[in-house]
């Protein structure tokens, strides 16, 4: 409750809660980045003097209040405090998506007009260039890393380094400037200017104040007793709403350390190193996780594989109630301690999750198998619901409330409503300010009460409370028949398994439901090499005659399942076909965020879709890819295609009998 009043009481804005840090805090870590093998720290100290610093140097250069600084780069201490040194100086921080392309990029930076961008190394320099013709308002770039950055023209490139070089020599001089800038900072200041994914057209900018971030960090943080002693990893992309929340808001709200990797490839090593208290990531990353066990379980011999398979089946059958604090018997309690000996806790380890007290994951509905894993080794691992426009919490899971089917109930200080159409809409002090130069999407999502409508159908269980999410209201159709078409949900089961690492459902409007699997070149290239199966690609992988059979049980399985549900029975998949090529957000199929852009394989696909729906059994496709240097160019393949067997509806077999 203290840090409650200390938020109406000055600690109004980022900048405002560093300083309180540095004064609170002062020698505790605040940051460590992994640099050549070695952890490198700053304390909350250092990290004011690294911020105050650059906020100097920016304002050298010219910064003026209101503008707009873009960051692009992978996450690093130094591009954290870009975005507080921004907002220091009343500037508005953007982070880009440090993997988009130079056309991507051209959009946003075009779009919010900015003057200044502050890149993290040569590649992300390089892409800036290439568009800079069409930024009109584009002035400066600031650089991370010089190397390579030599030959350079520098009439508009500076050195990260050297502009704080200069903010501190120019201190006497600019700091009453930086106080006063920084005085002016309150709870309806523009925070971040956060842009969308853009799955449905072009991406939007999300303004969100302090009010927003502070008031969302400080409840999410009181919800899971976060407190200055959590460590957390900071590898999701900065430009995602969920890094910054987690990553600076309540990373600044808590006080506690945000730990960087030293690359995206030394992820995984550096999560078992830091061990971290507090982790989120999204389905797709603990599906992976989960395929590279399995494949390792694969490859081992009989007496770990039977102590494996033993104690998974104890962990399953009584780990989620242990979790929860369920009475267990004592026989049973025993077993599962001697599983956490010999499996759960060096699985753990090897994961990285050993110290893990709060884990969520969020984006994409989770496999409730692959959830409930998790939980039964001891994980506890919860469901959230978000938005950018809600500054990440919508509803959250209390602890001994966790399902796998529901995303749990409104986070602190949320309302939520359910429309007459089944849309789900929320209120909450975290609520986006609006959308940048968009009144007219900003007045569609977000009415003169301050409900904004998610875009997602759901309903609220009357007994729990507890928030249930069908599909996108926007997907959510009819099948021919009049029965319910929710394709988000039938692809979500297809890729509970290893072997399928995406899917993509159609069906409204139909009489049947047609699907595409793209396979996990991992997990089935490792299944392939113990088969010894030989291939040269993922098209000759993907269309090979045991991989078809293997994914054709999957489809037949999901199949038995959805006759289960009566209400969503006839999103039966009745033919499929694996496509010859990844989905990929290079050419357009996904957003950053791998969420599937569904139109867009319509069109590009349609030849697919139409032979699916004939009745044929191959199909000859050419299709426009985009290789990694950004070349274009065609691949083409005779694609197979198959029928799934249809299970009975339970509820028809019921009647009958």
């Amino acid at each position: 409750m203290a840090q409650s009043s200390q938020a109406a009481g000055g600690t109004m804005s980022i900048p405002a809660l560093l300083l309180r840090n540095a004064s609170e805090f002062g020698d505790k870590p605040a940051y460590r980045e992994k640099q050549f093998g070695i952890w490198q720290s700053w304390s909350w100290k250092q990290t004011e003097a690294e911020v105050r610093n650059l906020a100097l140097g920016l304002i050298n250069m010219g910064v003026n209040e209101g503008d707009f600084i873009a960051i692009i780069g992978n996450n690093r201490p130094q591009l954290y405090w870009s975005m507080v040194a921004a907002q220091s100086v009343g500037a508005i921080p953007v982070p880009l998506y440090q993997d988009a392309a130079a056309e991507e990029m051209a959009y946003v930076l075009d779009h919010c007009g900015a003057r200044y961008v502050i890149a993290e190394d040569q590649e992300q320099v390089d892409k800036v260039l290439e568009v800079q013709d069409r930024l009109h308002q584009f002035e400066h770039m600031i650089y991370l890393d010089p190397r390579g950055m030599r030959k350079y023209d520098h009439t508009r490139l500076h050195d990260y380094a050297h502009v704080q070089e200069q903010g501190h020599a120019a201190r006497d001089e600019l700091t009453p400037e930086l106080q006063a800038r920084r005085a002016k900072l309150n709870y309806e200041t523009v925070c971040v200017m956060l842009y969308t994914s853009g799955t449905t057209g072009k991406p939007k900018g999300v303004v969100l104040s302090n009010r927003n971030i502070i008031e969302t960090a400080k409840s999410s943080a009181e919800f899971d007793n976060l407190g200055p002693g959590e460590e957390v990893l900071a590898y999701l992309p900065m430009a995602w709403v969920g890094d910054f929340i987690f990553s600076l808001g309540q990373a600044y709200w808590t006080g506690f350390c945000v730990n960087c990797p030293e690359s995206p490839e030394t992820t995984p090593s550096d999560l078992r190193e830091i061990g971290p208290t507090y982790y989120f990531a999204p389905p797709r990353v603990f599906e992976t996780q989960l395929t590279n066990v399995m494949i390792r379980m694969e490859d081992a011999g009989k007496l770990k594989k039977w102590l494996f398979d033993t104690f998974m089946a104890q962990a399953k059958r009584v780990g989620p109630d242990i979790l929860d604090g369920k009475p267990v018997g004592l026989l049973d309690r025993l077993k599962y301690k001697l599983g956490d000996i010999f499996i759960y806790g060096p699985l753990k380890n090897t994961l990285g999750m050993s110290n893990v007290r709060v884990g969520y994951t969020a984006g994409e509905a989770i496999g409730p198998e692959i959830f409930q894993f998790y939980r039964s080794i001891g994980i506890n691992l919860k469901q959230l619901y978000g938005q950018t426009e809600a500054s990440v919490f919508i509803t959250v899971q209390p602890d001994g409330e966790v399902r796998a089917d529901t995303v749990g109930v409104p986070a602190p200080g949320v309302e939520l409503k359910i429309s007459d159409t089944g849309e789900v809409y929320y209120r909450s002090p975290g609520v986006f300010e609006y959308y940048y130069k968009n009144a007219e999407s900003t007045a569609d999502t977000k009415d003169a009460e301050g409900w904004v409508a998610t875009g997602d159908a759901g309903f609220i269980e009357p007994d729990t409370g507890h928030l249930r999410i069908i599909d996108r209201a926007k997907d959510v159709g009819k099948m021919a028949d009049g029965s319910l078409f929710a394709p988000k949900y039938v692809e979500n089961k297809l890729k509970f398994f290893p072997n399928i690492l995406e899917a993509v459902v159609f069906g409204n409007g139909r009489d049947k439901c047609m699907a595409f699997i793209n396979i996990d070149m991992s997990a089935v290239g490792n299944w392939a090499e113990r088969n010894n199966i030989a291939y040269s690609s993922y098209q000759e992988l993907a269309g090979h005659t045991k991989v078809y059979a293997a994914i054709q049980a999957h489809v037949e399985e999901v199949n038995r399942s959805i006759a289960e549900d009566e209400m969503l029975s006839g999103c039966q998949v009745h033919r499929f076909l694996i496509l010859h090529k990844e989905l990929d957000a290079d050419d357009g199929e996904m957003t950053r965020t791998r969420k599937v852009r569904r139109r867009i394989i319509e069109e590009k696909f349609a030849d697919l879709i139409e032979a699916l729906y004939a009745g044929k059994t191959e199909q000859y496709t050419e299709t426009e890819v985009t290789y990694e240097d950004g070349r274009k160019g065609k691949i083409s393949a005779t694609l197979e295609i198959r029928d799934a067997a249809i299970a009975p509806i339970r509820t028809q077999k019921v009647a009958a009998e």
